[in-house]
């Protein structure tokens, strides 16, 4: 039976008297790419330092490729690979010196021109690393994060200050990784990254994990069919609770943020007739009322109650 790719359980981690992570619990499955999402607090940046072996664990345990990758340090990192969502590299170095000796670190290294081309590193690599754009130095970070070929490769906020192109470019890359048997564990703060790149999402808030499923799963847990409604003054605080008493136990009713309401479940003519009477009778004039189906992102907010903001 293969071991899986990470593998926690009942992971504490405490700063002070806070508790960053709470008993979580959380499985990687290898060969695929999956994405750690939460709020900002949530503990997911915690969480990935432990498994990288930068902190050590408090209580539980941590197996990454199934080893501990605090005792077991030596043996892991030939095997895996990080990118940090900033700093990593030597702020006078150029950007292709930076890659070319880190490709040297390792024993089968990826082709570096290959690398410096296929991520658009080309008109930036004899420039020092200071003076990149964020997206040049986060294609940098990638290409040093995976020129080892790692087993695993941990990469935070992978388009971050990249334009269109970059982002695709990116994303061919990660599936193409996963194409060639690599794992990669995410974290993201676009939710249209997280639900095209990620096989399976782990959820976590105030350090416990609250869903996990495939993008698909998460989505349809509470019914596809959705009311967007956008409104030009804040709602009252009752707005969730005395629209839901209009619509009935069929549908659920949830704050997005303080002009915006998401009504999930019978998305019918007779529903929107309903959504409009209310609007009416409370003297709330709507902005938009969009028909659409369940986001990765109407379901992370009604869960953590939180944007997903950088």
């Amino acid at each position: 039976m293969t071991t899986p790719a990470v593998a926690i359980s009942g992971l504490v981690m405490r700063y002070g008297d806070r508790v960053a992570v709470d008993q979580l619990d959380l499985t990687v499955k290898r060969h695929t790419i999956t994405a750690v999402l939460g709020p900002n607090g949530a503990g997911k940046t915690t969480t990935l330092e432990t498994c990288e072996g930068f902190r050590a664990a408090q209580s539980g345990t941590v197996r990454v490729l199934g080893l501990d990758p605090r005792r077991q340090r030596r043996q892991l990192l030939p095997k895996i690979g990080v990118m940090l969502q900033s700093g990593g590299a030597w702020s006078g170095v150029r950007a292709v010196e930076m890659l070319s000796h880190v490709a040297s670190l390792h024993a089968h290294p990826l082709d570096v021109p290959m690398l410096v081309e296929r991520l658009g590193l080309e008109e930036c690599g004899r420039t020092p690393y200071r003076r990149l754009s964020g997206g040049q130095q986060q294609r940098l970070a990638l290409a040093l994060a995976i020129v080892g070929r790692p087993e695993l490769v941990f990469v935070d906020e992978p388009t971050a200050g990249m334009d269109p192109q970059g982002r695709r470019t990116t994303w061919a890359l990660l599936e193409e990784l996963r194409g060639d048997g690599v794992t990669t564990v995410l974290t993201t703060h676009y939710m249209d990254e997280a639900e095209r790149l990620a096989d399976h999402i782990h959820v976590i808030d105030h350090g416990r994990l609250i869903a996990s499923g495939t993008p698909l799963d998460l989505t349809r847990a509470s019914g596809g069919s959705t009311i967007r409604l956008v409104v030009t003054e804040p709602f009252p605080n009752d707005a969730p609770l005395s629209l839901q008493s209009v619509l009935g136990a069929d549908t659920e009713v949830a704050r997005l943020n303080e002009r915006s309401l998401l009504v999930t479940g019978p998305a019918d003519a007779s529903t929107l007739a309903k959504v409009s009477a209310w609007c009416e009778r409370n003297d709330v004039l709507p902005e938009s009322m969009t028909l659409g189906q369940r986001t990765l992102e109407d379901v992370f907010l009604q869960m953590t109650g939180r944007e997903l903001t950088p």
